[in-house]
C-alpha cells in the first residue's frame, strides 16, 4: 500500500515537472500572469527576480512578455472555497 502512495506521489510530481518544461519556452501577458499570480505578487516576483518579465517593443505602451513556466510555479490558489 506504501508502494502504490509513493508511486502516485512521484508521479504527480513528475507529471508537474512536464507541464513546467514544455511551458519554459512560451510567455504570458502581463494581463494573463496577473490573472494567475495576482497583481501585487506579480510586481514582487518581478522585481526580486523569480518572474522573468520582458518588454520587447521601445514604446510607452508596449507589450510585456512574462516566462510562463516561472508564472506557474507561483501561481495563486484558485481552488473554490468549501463552506
Amino acid at each position: 500500500m506504501k508502494q502504490q502512495i509513493i508511486r502516485e506521489v512521484n508521479r504527480e510530481k513528475i507529471l508537474l515537472e512536464n507541464i513546467f518544461a514544455v511551458m519554459a519556452g512560451y510567455t504570458f501577458s502581463k494581463t494573463q500572469a496577473e490573472e494567475i499570480v495576482g497583481r501585487g505578487k506579480l510586481e514582487r516576483l518581478i522585481e526580486k527576480g523569480d518572474i522573468e518579465c520582458e518588454k520587447r517593443s521601445g514604446g510607452q505602451n508596449g507589450k510585456w512578455f512574462c516566462n510562463a513556466e516561472q508564472v506557474l510555479r507561483h501561481c495563486r490558489d484558485m481552488r473554490p472555497l468549501q463552506k
